[in-house]
């Protein structure tokens, strides 16, 4: 092997040791709904959370509590036909922005604390309101309780999950019960799609949401939670030729493919890599895409192509919707060569990025020579860059 190569590949594992080990640990990523999908019954809780998109709140904390309650608890909830805005309200009562698993709540110190939640985050919640008040009783029992009223109404039953000190699940006995928390909430603002997009340089897009007969389809998922993903007219007309192709039915299913059946704010998007379902997806084919992402870029990809959000035209929860640079090409409509081909290099770049190009007056073997002298000056350093890293690795590993 050659000594100059040898010696980088030293120098570089040294460096890369050193990073390593001086490197802070990294909070590990959570997804409350993968973690009570394993809990029947909390299904009902773990279903509104992700109605109410108090789960991708929840999601983007690195450190949560999160106080659970059965099926039969969201029942007597559900009976008093609260909005969803008041049910969020409440819900969004039952999660601590402090990390408490069982061993913290039955040591707390005095036997009792108080700490704020994601209704008092809200900005809803007036006074001590957004608090709730944890107690260790006697006999070993943990009580719950909302800071605004004072009373201890429900108790801890088990631990469901708990990653020190990033997420903690815990299970309580009923629903928190606070007046303000359950007051009426106003009614959310009829959003109209189209009209949104045709405002925000999306008029083509629109066009065809209508035409192709999806609308009905968004609008009636607006209030469920909805993210759009739109191009601009200029894509839109140039798209057109491959798009006419299409049958009518086949048309209805690629536009409905550019909606997601739930609120994903543009931080959930950069935090949740994999396979996303969209409005299209049915039985018999699932129409989906896949979600990547590099530092701040947000690729969608399918089979057949990508698609880059280059920006928001609207975050109003429960709607939001982002333009991206192309169209979301399903697989199941679409195939890999329909895909915009990748640009290919003219003779001249080829010979710009040719070996042999750098060479001065045609003649490589002056240049060979070069390099080889270049590397023998070279090694000395290296060598003494590798030892000294090496030395620095140690170093900190016995502190």
């Amino acid at each position: 092997m050659n000594p100059f190569r040898s010696l980088a590949m030293e120098a570089a594992a040294a460096a890369i040791l050193l990073v390593l080990l001086l490197s802070p640990p990294r909070a590990e990523a959570h997804n409350i709904t993968r973690i009570l999908a394993g809990h029947p019954s909390l299904s009902t809780f773990n279903h509104y959370l992700t109605l109410t998109h108090l789960a991708t709140e929840i999601n983007r904390r690195l450190t949560i509590t999160v106080l659970a309650v059965d099926n039969a608890a969201m029942s007597n909830l559900l009976a008093k036909h609260y909005s969803l805005g008041t049910i969020k309200n409440i819900l969004s009562l039952h999660v601590l922005v402090d990390y408490f698993g069982t061993k913290k709540v039955h040591q707390l110190t005095d036997r009792t604390t108080s700490t704020s939640t994601l209704f008092q985050a809200s900005g809803s919640a007036p006074g001590t309101a957004g608090y709730v008040n944890i107690t260790d009783l006697k006999g070993g029992k943990v009580a719950f309780g909302s800071a605004e009223t004072g009373e201890l109404n429900a108790v801890f039953v088990k631990s469901v999950e708990e990653h020190p000190y990033n997420i903690s699940v815990l299970e309580i006995s009923q629903v928190l019960s606070s007046p303000e928390a359950e007051a009426p909430t106003a009614a959310p603002s009829q959003l109209n799609l189209t009209a949104i997009l045709r405002k925000q340089g999306c008029k083509a897009f629109a066009d065809l949401i209508t035409s192709s007969g999806a609308d009905s389809t968004f609008q009636e998922n607006i209030d469920g939670g909805l993210t759009v993903f739109c191009t601009p007219d200029s894509v839109v007309t140039a798209f057109m030729p491959k798009y006419k192709n299409l049958t009518a039915a086949q048309k209805t299913s690629f536009i409905l493919f550019h909606g997601v059946p739930v609120y994903q704010s543009l931080q959930g998007l950069k935090s949740s890599n994999g396979l996303m379902n969209t409005l299209a997806t049915d039985g018999a084919s699932k129409y989906d895409f896949t979600v990547q992402n590099n530092g701040d870029v947000v690729t969608l990809k399918t089979d057949a192509g990508k698609s880059t959000i280059t920006g928001t035209v609207i975050d109003e929860s429960p709607l939001i919707v982002f333009k991206i640079d192309k169209f979301l090409l399903p697989k199941e409509l679409f195939k890999a060569s329909d895909a915009p081909a990748p640009k290919k290099k003219s003779s001249k770049d080829a010979a710009a990025d040719s070996p042999d190009a750098s060479s001065p007056d045609g003649q490589p073997s002056d240049q060979t020579a070069a390099d080889s002298n270049f590397a023998r000056k070279s090694v000395a350093g290296v060598r003494q860059l590798a030892g000294a890293v090496m030395c620095l690795c140690l170093s900190v590993a016995l502190l």
